[in-house]
């Protein structure tokens, strides 16, 4: 049996690297598609703006965007700069995982762990970039990737060295601190929840991949970053402002709001009134409304590659002491 030692590193680097783009081209569909509830698999690439098919040639991650200057060659119209910065995302994200997560392995270790552990943890990396960029652009954090993500991490728990009661205590948790305090106390105290269910959702991941350990640490570095980032946009441009789809979800709403009468009428208010995306955000810096789940996913990132490198984080020194 191959063991990881009898391949040179950059025989991973070579074939991983390129598996990160393509896989990044396949995220750009899931971004799109995934909060339209369409089908991620069929049809085939498509272009957004005219609806043709993107033919292989043009679909090169990175290089056809180059090559086409950044518009599309069936209607000319211009390629959002996302998609190759996503597709770029995709091939840093493999080339760091390889890095911290197989080639610092024993190099007696078998080449299918390794390379079971790589994908395992790539998975996760591609899950939180969509979640994190479906939630910039449409603040909300679809359930498939939330708890198929905290699925997959109790169930490989044992694989990847960690206790089931460690990943399911950790998945509780996170679920816990973030539901309890924002979902059930504020929303008494304030009408509406301070953060959405998705984000417990995503906290309850972290958990069960890393423990009560990345639980805390996405919550609490999350929220340092979120703090800094809202403080950064205030300074620049004085506001916050939505997202476009969310600001466009909520005309949507208002006006079916308007035409409807009876218990159809007093049915979309409750609708409203529950949905935090569809109630008009207050005024100033303390009632800013972000997505907070780019900022979770970061922070997993992070928490995975300190933990990969064997930096270990403070939540541990505490465990520890």
């Amino acid at each position: 049996m191959l063991r990881l030692e009898d391949l040179p590193a950059w025989f991973y680097y070579a074939f991983g690297v390129p598996f990160g783009l393509v896989w990044g081209s396949f995220l750009n569909v899931v971004i799109h598609r995934l909060p339209r509830e369409q089908n991620i698999a069929f049809p085939g690439s498509t272009c957004p703006s005219c609806g043709a098919r993107i033919r292989a040639r043009d679909n090169v991650p990175v290089v056809s965007y180059l090559v086409l200057r950044g518009r599309a060659r069936c209607c000319g119209a211009p390629i959002s700069p996302r998609y190759p910065a996503v597709e770029l995302a995709g091939g840093l994200l493999a080339l760091a995982l390889l890095r911290v997560s197989v080639l610092t392995l024993p190099g007696d270790t078998s080449l299918l762990v390794a390379l079971g552990l790589f994908g395992l943890n790539f998975a996760l990396g591609l899950a939180l970039v969509a979640l994190a960029l479906i939630d910039l652009e449409h603040m909300i954090l679809p359930d498939s990737l939330t708890l198929g993500g905290l699925v997959l991490g109790l169930v490989t728990c044992g694989f990847r060295g960690l206790e089931l009661a460690d990943s399911a205590l950790g998945a509780a948790l996170g679920f816990v601190i973030v539901f309890v305090p924002f979902d059930l106390v504020y929303a008494r105290l304030r009408g509406h929840p301070g953060m959405g269910l998705g984000d417990a959702k995503l906290t309850a991941l972290a958990g069960a991949w890393f423990g009560w350990e990345g639980a805390l640490f996405a919550l609490f570095a999350g929220a340092v970053q979120a703090t800094l980032a809202v403080i950064a946009v205030f300074a620049v441009r004085g506001k916050l402002d939505e997202p476009e789809a969310v600001v466009r979800e909520r005309e949507l709403a208002e006006a079916a709001l308007r035409e409807a009468e009876g218990e159809e009428r007093a049915e979309l208010e409750r609708a409203m009134a529950e949905d935090p995306v569809l109630r008009p955000p207050e005024p100033g810096l303390a009632q800013a409304r972000l997505p907070f789940g780019p900022f979770l996913s970061l922070a997993i990132v992070e928490y995975l590659l300190l933990r990969e490198l064997g930096l270990t984080p403070l939540f541990e020194l505490l465990a520890e002491a």
